[in-house]
């Protein structure tokens, strides 16, 4: 589940904003200031950030540069505003995409997933449920305990950690991490996942709620 931050000085637009997210499964934390969104940010791990611009005391642009100081969370700047030199700037001074109000739902929707999905793609550090993959120093944990994974290991657990829910072919693996053009069999994949999961497992991590098996499909990470 993905966590948004909603900054909004306005209750019904938080509230609206909620409506439409959180039956998608994401789930929203709601600021009425920038101030206080801020703080909470300094504090707490979200995964994107929705910000309104025209805020009094603080507006959407000074919020956003403050956000840049210390986190590089997405962020999406929602207004009423629709001009291109307010898109600009936006874009210019950290904000990650731009969406005006009144929006449509399914933009809305469609704007989120495809920042997420730039924005995990570039996540070298990934944690989940205590879970630590690691890619700068190639190292997994759980609960601060190490787990011991083969180069290949490592590389399908960060493909599954990186791309949650998707549905993975064994040819689509073969693909990611040995090329076009390799000799690997299908039954390999079967073999490195069969290791994960007992490695996981043995390091107490729930991996069979998880690591789940796509019957004449693949493998997909369930998050």
């Amino acid at each position: 589940m993905y966590t948004v931050l909603l900054v909004d000085d306005e209750k019904r637009m938080l509230d609206l904003l909620d409506l439409y997210l959180s039956p998608k499964g994401y789930h929203c934390i709601k600021c009425e200031s920038s101030l206080t969104a801020i703080q909470y940010l300094e504090n707490n791990k979200v995964d994107l950030v929705l910000l309104d611009i025209m805020m009094p005391e603080m507006d959407g642009w000074e919020t956003c540069k403050r956000i840049r100081e210390f986190s590089d969370v997405p962020i999406i700047m929602v207004t009423a505003r629709d001009q291109t030199l307010d898109i600009v700037k936006g874009l210019n001074i950290g904000a990650d995409d731009y969406i005006a109000k009144p929006f449509d739902e399914a933009e809305l929707l469609a704007r989120i997933e495809a920042v997420l999905r730039r924005s995990v793609g570039k996540r070298s550090k990934i944690e989940f449920q205590g879970l630590v993959w690691d890619e700068d120093e190639h190292k997994v944990h759980y609960q601060n305990e190490p787990i011991f994974l083969t180069p290949k290991e490592f590389a399908i657990l960060g493909l599954f950690l990186k791309h949650p829910n998707r549905v993975f072919s064994r040819e689509q693996i073969i693909v990611s991490l040995w090329g076009y053009n390799a000799n690997t069999e299908e039954r390999t994949i079967d073999s490195h996942v069969k290791n994960i999961r007992e490695k996981l497992r043995q390091a107490g991590f729930p991996i069979d709620q998880f690591l789940q098996t796509v019957w004449g499909v693949g493998y997909k990470w369930e998050a």
